[in-house]
């Protein structure tokens, strides 16, 4: 069956109903009718029409938008109570996408999409907005006029929405809400000239670290610092930024503060890591770091480790800070994966 043999069928032969609450063109019915059958008896008519058809047909399907149960009944006379029973469909670029899988190839179905949706980049655009903070997209929407908040919100993920509207205010919401309520389909130029600004606008802005990831990156660099280096500039930096430099050191992850930890958490890092990682580490910490991590082992082992730190010869500095970053990229990756828990964090108390 091709594109236009459905048209014909969805036009003719049944009565006009009494109002036409939207005007359809013979693809934009022919989608409703797909979108209607569902994937699977859907994709088997699907399967009848050739690449341009099929290209027709998923344009129009991604952007049917809504479409009230009114419109569908004009358009299928032959499901009539199918559709009263389920109400309205709702045509997207996922559901086309979706139908197009089930049935096709993945790459020829890419090449499809491509045409219709632009480039990757493009395609990629709402999955990484709807990565934002919702205060960063309701900032930058504060400054839209509200038809374009209501196109953009109608194409993020309805959490997403959810979490941004009530800060836009309640009278802004309420505007929003009403006009993503009666909105129809997008022309396709419209919604590229919204990407492009998205792209431009805040996208790029969101890739730029935020403060307290800068931070954080710091004090990892510091972490990593040799430590003669570190002390030495820590007075000079404390003098010229002392709060940001305070809010960085904050941050900082020592290998003293393993000693904070508790002693069974302590004790599964001393045993992940490899070789004499451990003795040349503890050799230059200081005397109550050293105690705690010992203090942590089972006597025995407690014995074997000092003997093997009594044992070694002359240890430079470089290799040390190389085996404590070691220790602590290990406890971090324990930490990560929940099995063992670091001595600080919004939630931890101080310990002494």
């Amino acid at each position: 069956m091709a594109v236009a043999d459905i048209k014909r069928t969805t036009t003719s032969g049944s009565a006009k109903p009494a109002r036409r609450p939207k005007k359809l063109t013979g693809p934009q019915k022919a989608a409703v009718l797909f979108l209607s059958l569902g994937e699977k008896r859907g994709s088997a008519l699907l399967q009848q029409l050739d690449d341009d058809e099929i290209q027709q047909m998923t344009r129009a399907m991604s952007g049917l938008g809504s479409i009230s149960s009114e419109t569908v009944e004009q358009v299928l006379t032959d499901f009539v109570q199918d559709i009263t029973n389920g109400g309205g469909v709702v045509g997207s670029f996922a559901a086309a996408e979706n139908l197009l899988r089930s049935l096709m190839p993945g790459d020829k179905v890419d090449g499809i999409l491509k045409d219709i949706r632009g480039p990757l980049k493009e395609r990629d655009l709402w999955a990484r907005f709807n990565t934002l903070s919702e205060n960063v997209i309701a900032n930058y929407l504060k400054g839209e006029h509200e038809q374009t908040i209501a196109a953009i919100l109608s194409n993020v993920n309805t959490d997403v929405a959810a979490k941004v509207l009530p800060i836009l205010g309640p009278e802004k919401m309420h505007n929003v809400v009403e006009r993503m309520i009666r909105m129809e389909a997008v022309p396709h130029h419209m919604m590229q000239q919204i990407e492009e600004s998205l792209q431009a606008d805040i996208m790029n802005a969101g890739a730029q670290p935020t403060t307290a990831e800068q931070h954080q990156r710091m004090a990892d660099l510091f972490n990593k610092l040799d430590r003669n280096a570190f002390d030495n500039m820590a007075p000079e930096l404390e003098e010229k930024i002392p709060d940001t430099f305070n809010a960085i050191r904050a941050k900082m992850f020592t290998f003293e503060d393993l000693a904070k930890m508790e002693a069974m958490d302590l004790a599964k890092i001393m045993r992940g890591v490899p070789g004499n990682t451990l003795p040349t580490a503890l050799r230059g910490a200081t005397d109550n770091a050293r105690e705690a991590f010992l203090n942590a082992l089972p006597a025995r082992s407690r014995d074997m480790l000092t003997e093997e730190m009594e044992s070694m010869g002359p240890v430079r500095r470089r290799d040390v800070n190389a085996a404590q970053a070691l220790m602590l990229d290990y406890a971090r990756q324990l930490a990560d994966d929940d099995q063992v828990r670091l001595p600080f964090g919004e939630d931890d108390e101080d310990i002494f």
